[in-house]
């Protein structure tokens, strides 16, 4: 059963340490009538009216706008379409009226350039501008380490990768530095930082966090400044639990004798259960320090849901139907006014009792979602079917004209504070900014920053500039494999998919003295070299389809078609023993977006080093390997001696990983 007003109440206080008594009314304005409205817009002080004047207080242009809408027009800027579903007809955005749209991993104009990427947003910006009022459409894109979608951006490690650095500082300059690229292209929002905190390495989003403790994922929400520095919009994500989500054993179990479509996400978009305390104290406290430091204007729920053990295991709800989280704490307890934006289609996985067999949109999901608290829909590929279903809505009084009303304030709000009524239109001028050389030095010194020395035997550490050095591994020379999943497409790609430096090529640029041999498999003869640099690891993935035990991307690159495991595949655990086995010293780097289980290889190592998932800017590897940069970087995770170890986070009881969350030697 669902907690009645009192266990509601309670769970605020628990939240906020603050008594709530009753909650912030939403602001609204009456609505103008249907089919009104539609003739000359009548004009304010100065010639022109209210919401057009930028000398006007923000809440005064909102309120004077929200006035002159009508249902309609309110209804369509709650609407968020993929670029896809109106780039072979962009008069759609004028039609349905449209607030926002986005673009998915791997959704580009052709050419993927960033001019390509400014023509493509003024072209949907004139329609929208086209429309009676005349509102501008805001544009979105998940730029989560680095502006990726591009060809020739900078790509920056991900998050698993800067919780290691541990450098609050650095993170907000990756923050303005990825803001400028994505402003540059004519973006203004970007869906990150992901605040999630990653309680199980078999997440297929686990590199996404920065972190299983949540003392340092809020702290690395300084991200947010840096893109408002650039003046980009951020998105707190994924509002919450979903990196704490229990394994589904038994789906796992059926995966192995499934095809590939038929194959389910294991963990990722799964159940949370948990106390409420437990919850805040874990899932909540990382958005309570974003929302207290920084100026957040967007938070994106997670796909997965909460399943409160107070109430009694089994009733779980969907994140993107909480009342209880998106308006009695969010938007009531801590007073957040920025928008709630869903996640891709999220509100098609609600459960519709009386159509349970429609995966799709139906009324019932559409109202309970708006009801709970949502403002904005990422409707990708049916915004129009959303736009009229939440019409219905509303005039059979399931949706109150007020809900819509405080929903569309909190979007108009943000499109004025970022002012894009003033500047709608987005220039060619600083598209040098996308890839830029300052960029590319700081994702280098971020690599840098984030490579964490787990064994360092007899000084192997650092290596000779003149030595002769015997490379080996699949993810020495794949420059795909060191991205990681969301580049370039949702899930990534195996082999040479975007600019910059692989760890070879940084080893041959650091230390054009070493004499350097190069075996993939490590079948080259190995005679003379001094050292062994071996580089492992996984290969890219994003989300359910990186869950351990979960689904294979059929349409990926063959390599990613690989089962996903945290333990080294077997031809990286035998070009380990081959090339490990005759070099006397031999350094092993692993490349992945979380731990991976090596207990059983670590005795033929001298040197193991976490290499995460470095971006572009593979030289910052060899920049420590050769000591032109001290090791600095900590573990953010725990590293599991076993995976029967997993999941193991810093605190739990009888706690005996392989390296403890915080571990990092150091080479100064």
């Amino acid at each position: 059963m669902r907690p009645h007003s009192r266990s509601r109440t309670s769970l605020i206080t628990l939240l906020t340490g603050v008594l709530i008594t009753s909650l912030l009314p939403a602001g609204s304005a009456a609505a103008a009538p249907e089919g009104t409205a539609t003739g000359a817009i009548a004009a304010g002080h100065g010639g022109k009216p209210d919401y057009r004047n930028a000398r006007l207080p923000i809440d005064r242009r909102v309120d004077d706008l929200l006035r002159r809408m009508t249902l309609a027009e309110k209804v369509g800027q709650m609407a968020q379409a993929e670029r896809a579903a109106v780039d072979a007809d962009p008069t759609l955005v004028a039609q349905w009226g449209l607030g926002s749209l986005l673009s998915g991993g791997g959704s580009v104009p052709t050419p993927n350039t960033p001019e390509a990427w400014v023509s493509m947003i003024n072209n949907f910006q004139r329609q929208a501008m086209s429309t009676r009022l005349g509102i501008p459409i805001i544009y979105g894109v998940d730029a989560v380490h680095g502006h990726a979608n591009v060809y020739g951006a900078t790509v920056f490690p991900h998050n698993i990768g800067l919780g290691a650095t541990r450098n609050p500082a650095l993170v907000r300059q990756i923050g303005k530095a990825t803001g400028e690229e994505v402003k540059a292209t004519g973006i203004p929002w970007n869906f990150a930082p992901c605040l999630c905190v990653s309680r199980d390495e078999r997440w297929g989003r686990a590199y996404e966090a920065f972190s299983e403790e949540p003392r340092l994922v809020g702290e690395l929400s300084s991200y947010i400044d840096g893109l408002r520095d650039a003046g980009v919009l951020a998105t707190v994500k994924h509002y919450a639990g979903d990196g704490d989500t229990e394994y589904d054993q038994a789906a796992a179990d059926a995966n192995e004798s499934l095809p590939p479509g038929s194959q389910r996400y294991v963990i990722d978009q799964g159940v949370t259960v948990t106390t409420r305390a437990d919850f805040a104290r874990t899932n909540l406290a990382p958005f309570w320090t974003a929302l207290r430091r920084h100026d957040v204007d967007s938070v994106m729920p997670s796909f997965s849901s909460v399943d409160w053990i107070e109430d009694g295991i089994g009733n779980p709800v969907k994140m993107h139907a909480h009342k209880e989280l998106l308006t009695d704490v969010l938007k009531g307890a801590q007073r957040f006014k920025g928008f709630v934006v869903s996640d891709w289609e999220g509100i098609h996985q609600i459960p519709d009792p009386d159509e349970p067999g429609v995966a799709g949109l139906t009324a019932y999901k559409v109202r309970t979602s708006v009801n709970a608290g949502i403002d904005m829909f990422m409707v990708p590929n049916n915004a129009k079917h959303f736009i009229d279903l939440l019409l219905a809505e509303v005039r059979a009084g399931r949706v109150s004209q007020s809900r819509i009303d405080d929903a569309v304030r909190r979007i108009l709000r943000a499109k004025f504070e970022i002012g894009l009524f003033e500047r709608p239109y987005a220039s060619a001028d600083d598209v040098d900014e996308v890839g830029s050389r300052a960029h590319r030095a700081l994702a280098r010194r971020a690599v840098a920053e984030s490579q964490v020395l787990l064994k360092n035997s007899n000084r192997a550490l650092p290596l000779r500039r003149d030595a002769r050095i015997y490379v080996a591994g699949r993810n020495a020379d794949d420059i795909g494999n060191q991205a990681g999943g969301w580049t370039i497409t949702w899930q990534g790609a195996s082999g040479d998919i975007i600019p910059g430096t692989t760890i070879l090529e940084g080893i041959r640029e650091v230390a054009p003295r070493a004499r350097v041999t190069y075996s993939a498999d490590g079948s080259a003869p190995t005679a003379g070299s001094d050292v062994a640099v071996v580089v492992v690891g996984e290969t890219p993935y994003a989300e359910g389809f990186g869950d351990v035990g979960g689904p294979e991307c059929a349409w990926c690159t063959t390599p990613q078609q690989e089962e996903k495991s945290l333990s080294l595949q077997a031809g990286d655990r035998a070009v380990i023993e081959r090339v490990c086995g005759a070099i006397d010293t031999c350094v092993v780097l692993v490349v992945s977006g979380r731990p991976q289980v090596v207990t059983d290889q670590l005795g033929q190592m001298d040197a193991l080093v976490a290499s995460w998932l470095p971006g572009s800017e593979g030289a910052g590897v060899a920049d420590v390997l050769f000591g032109r940069r001290p090791f600095t970087g900590r573990l953010s995770v725990s590293w599991p001696r076993s995976e029967a170890q997993v999941p193991i986070n810093v605190g739990d009881r009888n706690y005996r990983p392989l390296f403890p969350y915080g571990y990092g030697l150091r080479t100064r």
